[in-house]
């Protein structure tokens, strides 16, 4: 094996908590990590993420992975295990063999995914996490007052897509925590539309799934609003940037159709 790699790197590292390892076969997913993988081995097997251990924003989003996972209750793959040394950071989860969740208009994942946010919303918000005040949106807003319209004591999943709801005997578990936060309710629920008006949802149809949520049905209009606004803005930023990124623009595509069926004008 070459000792390059990152499977040759941390294997002495994870040893200990894997026994003798037959395997290690990287996955599809996981653009976020240096790698992500299944460890076949006599104690597992075991789903593995891992990054080197540099100051940065990738590092602290495992971290941040790594601090929630105990608070969610049934709704993310339990971390068995974890392993920080000098160069790498390790952390061991239950396997989930599901396939990535379908959002299209006729899929009967839907149902489930909606259940799913609707658990991650009634989850109390830990007291390590008042601190991760949701910000991300805050420039794409027209100004600060609409900015706070995304304040909240919710706790926010924020990585809303089809491959991150893994579905497995009718149930739907919910992965890759990297950047959960503290901000308004309706955020995740908002996120959920964007992400079926990209399936192939019209808004209508995407906001009726929604409303199964509390905390879109208690949402102020004004605050979906402006929320619905800040994405379109901040897509558009992003594919000013990267012009040829395809899945880009589809979102900027998805979010002027959000944005004109609540009437909102984006400028």
């Amino acid at each position: 094996m070459d000792t390059d790699l990152p499977e040759s790197a941390i294997l002495p590292l994870i040893e200990e908590h894997t026994g003798s390892v037959a395997a290690i076969r990287r996955t599809e997913r996981g653009f976020s990590s240096d790698l992500t993988a299944v460890v076949d081995c006599a104690k597992g097997p075991f789903f593995v993420k891992a990054m080197r251990n540099r100051p940065g924003g990738r590092r602290e989003s495992l971290i941040r992975e790594r601090r929630i996972n105990g608070y969610l209750g049934h709704v993310s793959p339990p971390l068995l295990w974890d392993v920080e040394a000098e160069d790498w950071l390790v952390l061991g989860f239950d396997v989930v063999d599901g396939g990535s969740s379908d959002f299209a208009p006729d899929s009967s994942d839907l149902a489930l995914v909606v259940d799913a946010i609707g658990e991650i919303g009634r989850l109390p918000l830990p007291q390590i996490a008042h601190d991760w005040a949701e910000t991300r949106w805050d420039r794409f807003a027209s100004d600060s007052s609409e900015a706070e319209l995304f304040r909240g004591d919710s706790l926010l999943y924020t990585d809303i897509n089809p491959s991150n709801f893994l579905v497995m005997k009718r149930r739907v578990w919910v992965v890759d925590w990297a950047w959960p936060t503290r901000g308004a309710g309706f955020i995740d629920p908002a996120l959920l539309v964007i992400q079926l008006i990209a399936a192939e949802h019209t808004p209508g149809n995407a906001e009726k799934w929604a409303e199964r949520l509390p905390a879109w049905r208690g949402a102020a209009p004004q605050a979906v609003d402006a929320f619905a606004a800040a994405n379109l803005r901040m897509y558009q930023a992003a594919v000013d940037r990267k012009p040829d990124v395809d899945w880009l623009k589809a979102m900027v595509d998805a979010c002027r159709a959000w944005t004109e069926h609540r009437g909102v004008s984006v400028e």
